[in-house]
């Protein structure tokens, strides 16, 4: 008996009824009223339970109430106001109609006139006119939110000042006017400056054309071009009045644009890089060599053609020392007066050819520097796409001007070195033959003496 009051002590204990493991039971009664006791316990918990939740549950049935008749009530003031929509729409359909009736004619009129407004707008703000005449702008704005919002409709005045600021374009297009402006200088810094205006097409001042920006300031080109048009815009800035030559764009500053970006024949050099200075250095130095001999042989053959007309021998001109070494000579026979005049002729030679064979060579010399600019320039092209790809070709470019401009400098240079080289070879060949034929003719005299 006691074995069985341990077992079921056992099974309350897990079945949830603990609560009376907190005593001691010491016998089967007391252990019945302890059981009782959490029973009793368990239900009143249980019925607070109920009543709370049957207390939240008619919460929620509120609120469920409430939501459905609000919903109620949304779906009957969505329906109002499609209603109110669906009559306002026709409402302004109906306007609409009979806006289109009594315009009339002028409907097309104003839809005219909203796309000269938007034209003209685009037309003046892009205008050098608009330097002088800045406040028309807003009207045009102005205008053309009036036409746009199709609330207002322009009025004569309206009409007549835009056909004012049209007509007035037309009349400035023509005209050659001076004023003051603020202009920025090339190098940062404004002042107001005498500018004139050459009809839409452009504005000068001392320092030579000016350009207007997209924000609507005057500046100083970066560069420009070259001495010729600047010369007229300095001509134009200094008459008052008649014809004056002028360098006009006719595109707007589009041609002047690209005169300031294309390269100068400073810039096209640099391109070349060291290479391209090596072959103007070259071209120098033979230059100066041509030019050097060209003065020396036109003396010469100056000097040898007075010695021609002379009885006497000169020893100032090759000539003249070869005349020079036969009167020495005279009584020798034949042979060696031949060979003495020879010799004479023979010590000539150096310095009628002297740099002629250096000129000979820059002419050779300087295609083959050039080509290998070329090679050097392909090298860099082909290392550009192989980092950055052949997507950008500005990014080329300096690899393919180098190849380009080294080659334009090799020919340059050699092909005036070969003509240099030819005019002055010629000069040297001329006198050369001029002391062979004396020489020989005066071999010929002594043998004939001889006989």
């Amino acid at each position: 008996m006691k074995r069985l009051t341990i077992i079921l002590t056992a099974a309350l204990l897990v079945l949830g009824y603990g609560t009376a493991s907190a005593q001691d039971a010491s016998s089967m009664s007391e252990l019945l009223n302890l059981i009782q006791q959490g029973q009793a316990r368990d239900s009143q918990q249980n019925r607070q339970r109920e009543a709370q939740f049957t207390q939240n549950r008619n919460q929620q049935q509120n609120l469920l109430n409430q939501a459905r008749a609000e919903r109620t009530r949304q779906e009957r003031e969505s329906a109002r106001l499609e209603q109110l929509f669906q009559d306002q729409q026709a409402q302004i359909v109906a306007a609409r109609t009979a806006l289109d009736d009594r315009l009339g004619a002028l409907k097309e009129l104003f839809g005219v006139l909203q796309t000269v407004a938007g034209d003209a707008q685009g037309r003046f703000n892009t205008s050098l006119t608009n330097l002088q005449y800045p406040e028309r702008e807003a009207f045009l704005v102005e205008l053309g939110s009036k036409m746009a919002s199709a609330t207002e409709l322009a009025s004569i005045e309206d009409i007549e000042k835009l056909w004012y600021e049209l007509q007035r374009e037309v009349n400035e297009s023509g005209k050659v006017v001076r004023f003051n402006y603020q202009v920025t200088s090339a190098d940062g810094q404004q002042s107001e400056q005498e500018i004139v205006r050459v009809g839409v097409f452009n504005i000068i001042s001392d320092a030579g054309y000016l350009q207007v920006k997209g924000d609507g300031t005057v500046a100083e080109l970066a560069r420009q071009p070259e001495g010729r048009l600047t010369g007229s815009a300095s001509d134009l800035m200094d008459a008052t009045d008649g014809v004056v030559d002028f360098g006009l764009d006719g595109t707007r500053g589009s041609i002047l644009g690209l005169l300031v970006q294309s390269k100068t024949i400073k810039d096209r050099i640099e391109d070349g890089g060291i290479v391209g200075y090596c072959i103007i250095a070259l071209g120098l130095l033979g230059l100066v060599m041509a030019i050097w001999r060209w003065i020396g042989l036109s003396t010469d053959s100056r000097k040898v053609s007075a010695q021609l007309k002379r009885d006497s021998a000169s020893t100032d001109n090759p000539l003249g020392r070869v005349l020079a070494a036969y009167e020495s000579n005279q009584q020798a026979d034949t042979e060696t007066l031949e060979l003495k005049l020879s010799e004479a002729a023979l010590k000539e030679m150096p310095g009628l050819t002297k740099g002629l064979l250096f000129i000979k060579v820059i002419s050779v010399v300087a295609p083959l520097m050039g080509l290998l600019g070329t090679v050097t320039g392909m090298i860099q092209t082909f290392q550009v796409i192989t980092l950055y790809g052949a997507g950008d070709p500005k990014l080329m470019a300096g690899g393919i001007s180098q190849a380009l401009m080294t080659t334009v400098l090799g020919l340059v240079v050699a092909i005036p070195m070969v003509l240099l080289h030819t005019v002055v070879s010629g000069q040297s060949k001329k006198i050369i033959n001029i002391l062979m034929s004396q020489s020989a003719g005066l071999v010929a005299q002594h043998s004939e003496r001889s006989h």
